[in-house]
């Protein structure tokens, strides 16, 4: 079994998978939609890595904001979780996923990645960071997947 980890953005959306113990998340892509309302090919991709991958569950990272209020994008990644479930049949967790591209872009700045390169990678590493969150969460035997599920 294999879990994928998905941050969604309105032009974006990173990409990871765990390996088969569920220990470590590694990043793997980075899908570039051409308006941010149109997610066909977006999904169909998605639906094409986890057949690759053989993934069995989705962990999308839950954007609220700083003070746990939820805004448009909890609105939208929600709309996006429903069609994930849709399309693949399979439990979507949402994951709080709240300075993740912080993280990912102080990992990067640390790694020595040129700022102008940075576009490119923050999002599939943001999305390593919220899967390699969810595993750790459930490595700690204290997962309930009902408490973070839409």
């Amino acid at each position: 079994m294999r879990i994928m980890g998905l941050d969604f953005g309105s032009k974006t959306v990173g990409v990871a998978v765990s390996d088969p113990l569920l220990v470590t998340a590694q990043s793997i892509e980075t899908i570039f939609r051409k308006s941010p309302h149109k997610l066909r090919q977006t999904l169909s991709r998605i639906e094409e890595l986890v057949a690759e991958y053989e993934v069995e569950k989705i962990v999308l990272g839950y954007p609220k904001h700083m003070n746990n209020s939820e805004g448009e994008r909890c609105e939208r990644t929600q709309e996006f979780c429903r069609l994930l479930r849709q399309r693949t049949g399979l439990t979507v967790i949402l994951w709080d996923e709240r300075l993740t591209t912080a993280a990912a872009q102080q990992i990067m700045m640390e790694s020595g990645v040129r700022r102008e390169d940075r576009k490119e990678y923050v999002d599939k590493i943001a999305a390593g960071l919220i899967l390699q969150g969810y595993l750790d969460f459930i490595q700690s035997g204290q997962a309930d997947d009902a408490a973070n599920t839409e």
